[in-house]
């Protein structure tokens, strides 16, 4: 791979990578304007995720941890199938209101796990952690593995929070 090739897959990996930790920061802390765990845990019970815990774990383990390990290509086929999880869960969350982002579309996710989906096939090039540190992944079949057990847990999620909301709603017991 040229010179030029390894430094616009350095670029693309920082840019892509901590824009989705900034995205699991402000789940995590609240910072950057974010909800923070307690908000987002009450979003997702609404949503119908349950238990609602673990699935805010996801999102940000996919989107923080999978974020930092895209920008400095470091365990990247991991990473990479975690921000597609993430991201893919992300588009189903935001399909009903369309493809454009400034109605709450999925336009921004689906670019997110394209990106993601694209290093988890390619690689992050020489300049990453894991040419450093030598890390021989094969990357190509670990993150094929990786990212098709992250779709199986969103089909999951998805399965889930479809039945919760065509569940009919109880009569109240008035007396």
């Amino acid at each position: 791979m040229t010179v030029t090739m390894n430094s616009a897959l350095l670029l693309f990996r920082i840019v892509i990578g901590l824009t989705m930790a900034g995205h699991g920061a402000q789940k995590l802390f609240g910072w950057f304007g974010g909800s923070g765990p307690v908000r987002l845990r009450q979003g997702f019970e609404k949503q119908g995720y349950q238990p609602a815990w673990f699935w805010v774990a996801l999102a940000i383990v996919g989107e923080l941890g999978g974020g930092l390990s895209f920008a400095f290509g470091f365990l990247t086929p991991l990473g990479a199938a975690g921000m597609f999880g993430a991201m893919v869960m992300a588009a189903r969350t935001h399909w009903k209101n369309g493809f454009f982002l400034q109605k709450g579309g999925y336009e921004y996710p689906l670019i997110l796990a394209t990106a993601s989906l694209t290093i988890g096939l390619i690689g992050p090039g020489s300049y990453a952690l894991d040419t450093l540190l030598s890390i021989a992944l094969p990357e190509v079949p670990v993150f094929g593995v990786l990212a098709g057990a992250a779709l199986l847990v969103d089909l999951i999620g998805i399965m889930l929070t479809s039945r919760a909301s065509v569940q009919p709603e109880r009569p109240s017991s008035a007396s």
